[in-house]
């Protein structure tokens, strides 16, 4: 064996051996594979849900992003350990046996009624429509797909807020068909557990400090202490947005940049029980690396909590929430390939600020 082959496998041990060794980062508590094998190659968009039965997680999955053959596709982790992924709905089409993609699932638990299942159907995200299916028994059986009303789509990535008067309302967003494609925030309201909607929309026209309009899609919901939401997600214009309401959803500001970056990626963010509110992003103009947590007292100011991931390659299109129990589970695509799950314990983070828009050495 060649000296050379000994040391390279010696250096590669001595690494590994100190990654296992090194310390967690303050408020990292675990990280996690959903799956090590699945029956498709790629997979992407995950969601999370807390049920009674465990932690419900569901993705898209298939040959590649908008294959005919990605569907939507489930796992529970209880008792320790994540079940197998099981396939729970695609886009066959009638008796033709012809197939779209589906795409972007997102779970919901209302406070009362059946657990929620919106995702999307069709050739792009110009053209596909919204879907929604209920489930009583935690996501283990679902209803059949019921297509929503024309021109509504459900939440388009990220998970609805139930709002104090109980009105669920969910952050979604439109592409449209032409080159290049204007990108539209809007926000759908039911207040029936999704029989009816109606919807909202900040204005049309919003100029960054340039003149030019910000084209943004993708929001999450934040929940401000004095009632007020705010909505924050992804741009083309380097930075994440920002727009609020004081009236319950109906009426929205202009869209606004933030001073964090953006790498025209997905985002998402929770208000938490202690009033705070976490964002998970990739801090950084361009790439889909670093991915990163930040926590701020008023949706404003941020801090610089956790880096989840920070070598070369793609990890992207998060999730988060908050269970019941206090912590954070957040899940992500890893590679294309797989879904990561991790939990974090937002009361441990350390704090650091971000200045201007800078992730602290």
């Amino acid at each position: 064996m060649k000296k050379s082959f000994v040391l390279a496998l010696l250096i590669l041990f001595v690494r590994t051996l100190s990654a296992a060794d090194a310390p967690l980062p303050p408020g990292f508590i675990s990280s996690e594979f959903i799956f090590d094998t699945a029956p498709f190659p790629s997979c992407h968009a995950s969601t999370l849900v807390e049920t009674k039965s465990g932690i419900l997680a569901a993705w898209f999955g298939g040959a590649r992003e908008g294959a005919p053959d990605v569907g939507i596709w489930t796992a529970r982790k209880s008792d320790g350990k994540w079940s197998e992924p099981v396939e729970v709905a695609n886009g066959i089409q009638g008796g033709t046996g012809q197939s779209v993609p589906c795409w972007n699932p997102v779970l919901f638990q209302p406070k009362t009624g059946p657990l929620m299942l919106f995702y999307k159907i069709g050739p792009s995200p110009s053209t596909w429509w919204g879907l929604l299916r209920t489930s009583t028994d935690d996501g283990k059986t679902w209803s059949v797909g019921d297509k929503l009303p024309d021109g509504f789509l459900g939440p388009i990535k990220n998970k609805p807020v139930q709002l104090a008067n109980g009105d669920i309302l969910c952050p979604t967003s439109t592409e449209t068909r032409e080159s290049p494609s204007q990108w539209r925030v809007h926000f759908e309201l039911s207040s029936d557990l999704g029989k009816t909607w109606r919807k909202a929309a900040p204005p049309d026209v919003a100029p960054d400090p340039g003149g030019k309009s910000i084209n943004a899609i993708q929001p999450s919901v934040l929940i401000l202490p004095n009632g007020h939401l705010q909505a924050i997600g992804r741009t083309r214009d380097g930075k994440l947005f920002e727009t609020t309401s004081k009236d319950n959803g109906a009426t929205w500001s202009a869209l606004a940049l933030t001073q964090l970056p953006n790498p025209n990626s997905g985002t998402d963010a929770v208000s938490l029980k202690d009033g705070r509110h976490l964002l998970i992003y990739n801090h950084t103009p361009k790439g889909r690396s670093p991915l990163n947590i930040a926590i701020s007292k008023d949706g404003k100011e941020w801090s610089a909590a956790l880096v989840l991931e920070k070598d070369p390659g793609e990890y992207s299109y998060p999730c988060m929430i908050q269970t019941s129990d206090g912590l954070i589970h957040a899940a992500y695509t890893w590679h294309r390939t797989k879904i990561k799950h991790v939990v974090i314990d937002p009361a441990k983070c350390e704090l650091p600020p971000i200045v201007n828009g800078e992730w602290p050495k």
